[in-house]
């Protein structure tokens, strides 16, 4: 293996808060293999940088990663672990000509990554392959930049949990940190508003959408949200102080 495989963290959405490291190394790989969502979508994480690193004569790979649970006590799903397969396949063929390869994901690669898993696979597949992690910007501290509270003070203790988990377990989890950040709360909005309503909580919670972009939204009074509405990139930070 000549190539070297970096897996990017490009932020939350603001161009601007790509790392100069990650500016430099996607500049410098002739090869990007970038996730999507969605077959027919496009990658969020390429609309991040294509605004600020000229892609002119790159090659362009999109791979489609299905949005699929992931529990890691359990073999993945079979579709996931085709595209993380899949994904580590088309990376090890270039790396083996030499290439560079980049695989820009969302927020910072140890947290929730596609990238991690797609690392992790093509380690597996071939050990002997050279991987670098770049960190990013976290979706989780741009929430917390963007509405203005702090993550972590004095002896705090915070704990990051998708709002998926049954209520026994979120429950457990609110009552025992300082800081709750709930992810993924697009599909469960209205049960995870009666949990911290029942839990006294509703009032100390805020939920921020599509962080750092655009049409970023906060919103402080969470019975006013509809679940329906509410995009995929939805967290909502919950401060017991």
């Amino acid at each position: 293996m000549n190539g070297t495989f970096y897996v990017i963290g490009v932020g939350p959405g603001d161009p601007e808060l790509l790392t100069l490291k990650a500016l430099r190394l996607l500049a410098s790989c002739q090869t990007l293999v970038v996730p999507k969502g969605h077959e027919d979508g496009n990658s969020t994480a390429l609309a991040i940088i294509e605004k600020v690193v000229p892609l002119a004569g790159k090659e362009i790979i999109e791979i489609h990663f299905p949005m699929k649970k992931i529990r890691m006590s359990a073999a993945p799903d079979p579709d996931v672990d085709a595209a993380w397969r899949r994904a580590a396949d088309t990376v090890i063929s270039h790396l083996r000509t030499g290439h560079n390869v980049a695989f820009p994901t969302l927020g910072d690669p140890a947290i929730y990554s596609t990238g991690f898993y797609t690392c992790q696979t093509l380690l597996e597949l071939a050990p002997e392959s050279r991987t670098v992690i770049v960190p990013g910007v976290s979706a989780i501290g741009a929430c917390a930049a963007s509405a203005g509270v702090p993550l972590c003070q004095g002896d705090d203790m915070m704990a990051v949990i998708p709002a998926t988990f049954d209520n026994e377990r979120l429950t457990e989890v609110l009552n025992s940190f300082q800081t709750i950040v709930l992810m993924k709360v697009h599909r469960v909005m209205d049960r995870i508003v009666r949990l911290l309503t029942e839990q006294g909580l509703l009032d100390h919670a805020v939920l921020i959408e599509r962080t750092s972009q655009d049409t970023e939204r906060i919103i402080h009074d969470l019975t006013t949200v509809r679940q329906d509405e509410l995009h995929y990139f939805s967290s909502i930070i919950v401060r017991r102080r």
